[in-house]
């Protein structure tokens, strides 16, 4: 078992569409089955909310917050013998021996936190370890990516300061993904453990703002992060739908600018439409086919085994360390 995911959004998905559907095996990206397929040992499992564009109402992120702590509780629904959440590092090696999937969950939006710290403690309890500090909209913590230049320079806000400091207190991942640059240079500045931009590929390659500029890759390395390389086509090339070829050139682009430590995978399954994976690509359980163009491509064994799990064994080890 070697593949660890460190994005997907099926959970949000099952959530909205109520009980048709499971996790043990449904018409999405990933279920347990297609896991099981691609030898996964860990999935990183969303819950993400979109509450809308900013309208100064804080209503709007009481009922997120709700709908997040549901998505958790749904997710330990769908727990079984072959699919374990992990709280401690321990867990994974444990879970593994006994072929057993780790599940880990995460928060994509932090903007539930709603201006109230102690949330971070309680999603803590619930199991959460990771939270992608924003979304595509300003939040308490901070600002999104955007193609306005003086968007894009805006940081984290007071509030999104204390958030890191107490994340990195609790042992829960800081995720720069949809972040602002402003933003991902503050968490460069203020994070005492290791970042990760979760689902995020180079700008380089492909100029979205999503994406990270050679100077973030490189920074993200050398601080002990981790970039995970996203197959939504939008993110892979401007030029219509991607393949295969295009997720390989953004790894050895990354391998060479951040870091043969630095590179992971974060697919983004079930967060976009099918018509958006690339050609080849239907889930998770083709990454087998993954492995095999990007060994052709030159990657190595050891290197494929650094990005398809041990550079985010290393951070769980890293900011999950003293829990």
């Amino acid at each position: 078992m070697k593949l660890i995911d460190m994005h997907c959004d099926t959970i949000s998905e099952l959530y909205k569409k109520g009980r048709c559907e499971s996790f043990m095996c449904n018409h999405l990206c990933v279920d347990i089955e297609k896991l099981q397929k691609a030898e996964s040992q860990a999935q990183f499992l969303a819950c993400f909310v979109n509450v809308g564009k900013p309208d100064g109402k804080k209503g709007r992120w009481e009922k997120g917050f709700k709908e997040v702590l549901s998505m958790i509780e749904r997710i330990h629904e769908e727990e079984r013998e072959n699919l374990r959440c992990i709280r401690y590092e321990k867990e994974l090696e444990k879970n593994r021996k006994n072929e057993c999937i780790s599940g880990i969950i995460t928060v994509e939006e932090g903007g539930i936190l709603n201006g109230k710290i102690e949330r971070v403690d309680c999603l803590y309890e619930k199991g959460v370890r990771l939270i992608t500090l924003t979304w595509n909209y300003e939040n308490c913590i901070g600002y999104p990516n955007s193609k306005k230049k003086n968007a894009m320079e805006r940081g984290l806000k007071p509030f999104g300061k204390s958030v890191v400091e107490r994340l990195n207190q609790k042992g829960i991942i800081v995720d720069v993904s949809h972040l602002s640059d402003g933003g991902f240079w503050d968490c460069i500045k203020y994070s005492r453990a290791p970042i990760v931009a979760s689902h995020s590929n180079a700008r380089a390659l492909c100029p979205h703002p999503r994406n990270l500029s050679d100077e973030m890759l490189k920074r993200l390395g050398d601080s002990g992060g981790v970039a995970g390389v996203n197959f939504y086509s939008p993110f892979l090339t401007e030029r219509g739908n991607a393949s295969v070829e295009h997720i390989a050139q953004h790894v050895l682009y990354m391998l060479q600018h951040a870091g043969e430590e630095a590179v992971a995978f974060g697919t983004d399954f079930d967060g976009f439409e099918r018509t958006e994976l690339p050609e080849g690509i239907a889930g998770i359980q083709d990454m087998g086919y993954v492995w095999e163009v990007m060994k052709n491509k030159g990657v190595s064994e050891r290197q494929l085994d650094k990005i398809w799990y041990k550079n985010v064994r290393r951070i769980l080890h890293d900011v999950w360390k003293s829990k």
